[in-house]
């Protein structure tokens, strides 16, 4: 059964959905792998507690989480898996291809708890920024592929994300990253 869907068909009884572009399977797979590259150096640097890169099959969303170590307070209305997701302060870093309301393809970084003046901080690249609705740093897609380096610009947007928000939020990065 899908997930993180609105009317979701049971696969088996769906006879809506079956239309299948071969080239865009394959552009969107390329994204997957070049996104997927670039986490996977990026967790590399943290000596805390890290999430391996892992795919939300529900929202088609790639991500990976960095752990402060320390508790979170509780999120109110969470539920059960909201609850253990965010127990620790957490920022993580994402691709997704348009969904959860946001309508166009992005990567995403959030911290949780948001921490007091991150929204106010700046990352880069130029064309990344604070997104005030979703409440977390977007840059997206189609400005990725302006740039010189993509991989090189998604980088440079995760990194400095992490920092504005590790840094918002007081983490002790001296002991949490690889210098």
């Amino acid at each position: 059964m899908p997930c993180e869907q609105a009317n979701p068909i049971r696969f088996d009884l769906d006879t809506e959905h079956k239309s299948y572009d071969a080239e865009y399977a394959h552009r969107f797979w390329q994204v997957l792998v070049n996104a997927e590259t670039v986490f996977r150096e990026w967790g590399t640097g943290f000596l805390g507690k890290v999430s391996p890169v892992h795919f939300f099959w529900g929202s088609f969303d790639l991500a990976v989480t960095r752990f402060s170590g320390r508790p979170a307070p509780p999120r109110p209305g969470a539920d059960s898996i909201q609850r253990e997701a965010y127990s620790h302060e957490v920022i993580s870093a994402g691709f997704w291809p348009g969904n959860g309301g946001y309508g166009a393809a992005a990567f995403y970084c959030y911290a949780a708890p948001v921490p007091e003046g991150l929204a106010e901080k700046k990352v880069r690249p130029a064309a990344a920024g604070w997104d005030k609705a979703l409440g977390e740093y977007i840059f997206k897609y189609d400005e990725v592929l302006k740039e010189a380096s993509p991989e090189a610009a998604v980088r440079d947007f995760v990194e400095s994300a992490y920092v504005a928000a590790a840094d918002s939020a007081k983490w002790d990065r001296a002991a949490l990253e690889r210098h």
